[in-house]
């Protein structure tokens, strides 16, 4: 039999996720078509205060009317996610010439599918550059290769001239973050005092209301625009709305925080990242008195702190790898689950009969997880990776 040679476009690749997930990820359909449907339904409903609603539409028309007007486009997308969250409303507007790509969050995503996805990007001949927004020393090398990009620019060459840049993206992919940190690291490089200027940060989708500009730098000035998060009027794919409302960049009120943490242990439970943990396993207990506790200002009630972080990730990984069973198969799958919902609590510091006991553990596994606290995960896999899964289908298929 001969090769098979498949080239994909970007546009493609919706199709080859949907063919990975169903030969690979069957252990997770059920729980992503219940996401995905539950969204699906929401964007239906035209008259919903929480899709697309009239402010989000006024912000689309106002990024469409300024795009012709910025010398360059800073479309962030989040690193664990770059396929899912692409910003649609820039695809059609925008010569690739003049749009950076810019992978955000990437203390959170795998670093090996990091590199992978910016490969890829490399390869179709997009600008790219992977950042963490809460890294100074990142922030600084992202400054300098919007520099060098400016310095590309054609009109370039007046001393008083001034270039724009405009953030887009879907929400919560953390553009406010990104504008705050080049202003503050720009506008130390270039020894300018006064009053600094933030913009509106929040961990919640849908929390930045206006356009604003923040100077990054100077000679020749360059300012960087912040703008709010755009969805689409619609998302047909039950995968990319499963993994938007994961990492937040949907509100979870639209999904239920259960359904998102049963989709998190769901993903959780089929990787390796619980395997780094088995020194806490062995090192037993890390209890301390609640007067050490008090002295150390640790509050069990605080799921953040490190003992707490240390105990459900010792939970996790006791429940995990004592677990017997064919993960593959959907109901046992399901059995872990909620063997793992039912310890989590002691680890949380939660008292089983407290009300909405399950609510609340699910709440505290997703902030952990979004956090980074419980290990790194992308969801969308490099295409390379689609491809050669999708080429083994079609080999044991006697294609």
């Amino acid at each position: 039999m001969g090769k098979v040679c498949i080239h994909p476009t970007l546009s493609d690749l919706w199709n080859y996720t949907g063919l990975l997930f169903c030969s690979r990820m069957t252990i997770k359909a059920s729980l992503v078509q219940k996401i995905g449907n539950t969204i699906k339904e929401v964007v239906r409903n035209k008259g919903s205060t929480w899709w697309y609603t009239p402010h989000m539409a006024a912000a689309s028309r106002a990024i469409t009317e300024r795009i012709p007007l910025v010398d360059i486009l800073l479309e962030v997308r989040d690193a664990r996610i770059p396929l899912s969250s692409t910003c649609e409303l820039i695809k059609h507007h925008s010569p690739s010439s003049r749009r950076i790509i810019i992978l955000n969050k990437t203390d959170l995503a795998h670093h090996i599918q990091l590199k992978e996805w910016l490969k890829y990007f490399e390869q179709q001949k997009c600008l790219v550059f992977g950042v963490n927004s809460h890294n100074k020393d990142n922030i600084k090398e992202l400054l300098n290769f919007l520099r060098a990009r400016v310095r590309e620019l054609p009109k370039i060459g007046h001393g008083d001239q001034t270039i724009t840049l405009m953030l887009v993206g879907i929400p919560n992919v953390g553009k406010s973050a990104l504008a705050n940190s080049l202003h503050q690291i720009g506008r130390i490089s270039a020894a300018e005092k006064g009053r600094l200027k933030h913009a509106i940060v929040s961990p919640h989708p849908g929390e930045t209301k206006n356009i604003s500009g923040l100077k990054i730098a100077s000679h020749p000035s360059i300012y960087v625009l912040d703008t709010p998060g755009v969805f689409p009027a619609e998302i047909l794919d039950a995968e990319v709305c499963s993994n938007l409302a994961l990492t937040g960049a949907i509100k979870d009120c639209l999904v239920g925080e259960v359904e998102l943490a049963e989709y998190f242990l769901s993903i959780f439970n089929s990787c390796d990242e619980y395997k780094k943990w088995v020194k806490l396993s062995l090192s037993g207990a890390d209890d301390v008195s609640e007067l050490e506790r008090r002295q150390k200002r640790q509050y069990l009630t605080d799921h953040t702190q490190d003992f707490t972080v240390n105990k459900v990730r010792r939970t996790l990984f006791e429940t995990v790898s004592s677990f017997n069973g064919n993960l593959q198969d959907e109901e046992i799958m399901l059995q872990l689950i909620k063997a793992e919902f039912a310890v989590l609590g002691d680890a949380f510091n939660l008292p089983s009969d407290s009300d909405d006991y399950v609510r609340k553990v699910a709440a505290k596994l997703l902030n952990l997880y979004r956090t980074g606290r419980l290990g790194h995960y992308t969801l969308d896999l490099a295409p390379s990776n689609h491809l050669e899964s999708l080429r083994c289908n079609v080999l044991s298929c006697g294609a």
